[in-house]
């Protein structure tokens, strides 16, 4: 590849990641003086801080910020058609929402996707069973919405969804250490970011994705804040949004079943005990982190 090639290819990645970045910085300056001001939701400032695994008081509002500034980052960046950037603007909007549901609402009691789901088939609504629900249907006219090629049927579209609401699943079932599901969503995205992909703005969107979680990846380490459900579940959202858009039908049936095994493998396997006993996965983990 000849440099011009080079700049023309990497230019509108660097800005989208950009934008995003800039979005969500807003985003999280907004939310936190908003907060401290009494206003809008969750007036009461004590609401939105949780104990991390260190037992000390961490902020939720980068969830909340990074779900407002991808969103608002997706509605401005350049080279996205409209179809991807509704569905990634709705998915990471949804995620968010329902994220914070959970979030706030949520009392702990059952754990996992398993439980909810349990729950759900003996008429019980659990918080974590409104968030499976809603991020399921979120994803499922995401998919429609990124998948309507003339070549493209109604198994493409269901795969899509699928794709769309395990990722948002799986980057929160790494948002257990500080900076870890942020680490994860960009190994996870890598490669497709290398190739670029066969669909015209997937590059963009996954750029403003990743480039708003960067932006907000300083605070997570120090352990000031946290993504929660809400961020977790955006940032995986709009990943498998892009994912869903790129990907050819082969690609979305390993994404989705690799994405639904790892969902089942985390009912079964704790991923922080596999990532301690893993000497590199554990210096990854620890990369940036205060001792």
């Amino acid at each position: 590849m000849g440099i011009a090639a080079a700049i023309s290819t990497t230019a509108p990645k660097l800005l989208a990641a950009a934008v995003g970045a800039g979005a969500a910085r807003l985003a999280f300056s907004a939310a936190r003086a908003a907060v401290a001001e009494g206003a809008g939701p969750g007036r009461d400032p004590k609401r939105w801080n949780r104990t991390n695994h260190r037992g000390e008081p961490v902020t939720l509002l980068e969830g909340p910020a990074y779900a407002v500034g991808a969103a608002a980052a997706l509605a401005i960046t350049p080279g996205v058609p409209s179809g991807l950037r509704t569905a990634a603007m709705g998915a990471a909007a949804a995620a968010g929402a329902f994220g914070v549901y959970d979030d706030l609402c949520g009392n702990g009691d059952r754990r996992g996707m398993r439980g909810h789901v349990k729950a759900l088939m003996q008429g019980e609504l659990t918080t974590g069973g409104v968030k499976i629900v809603g991020i399921g249907g979120a994803g499922l006219l995401a998919g429609a919405l990124v998948r309507r090629g003339p070549a493209d049927t109604l198994t493409d579209k269901l795969l899509a969804g699928v794709t769309i609401a395990a990722a948002a699943n799986v980057v929160n079932l790494f948002d257990l250490r500080p900076g870890r599901a942020i680490k994860a969503a960009c190994i996870g995205a890598a490669p497709a970011l290398l190739r670029d992909g066969a669909a015209p703005g997937a590059a963009a969107v996954r750029c403003a994705g990743l480039g708003a979680a960067l932006a907000l990846l300083p605070e997570d380490l120090d352990e000031r804040a946290m993504l929660g459900d809400a961020g977790a579940n955006a940032l995986g959202a709009v990943l498998g949004t892009a994912a869903a858009a790129s990907a050819s039908r082969a690609g979305l049936v390993w994404r989705a079943a690799a994405l639904t095994a790892l969902t089942l493998a985390s009912e079964k396997v704790s991923f922080t005990k596999v990532i301690a006993s893993t000497a590199p996965l554990r210096a990854l983990d620890g990369l940036g982190r205060r001792a």
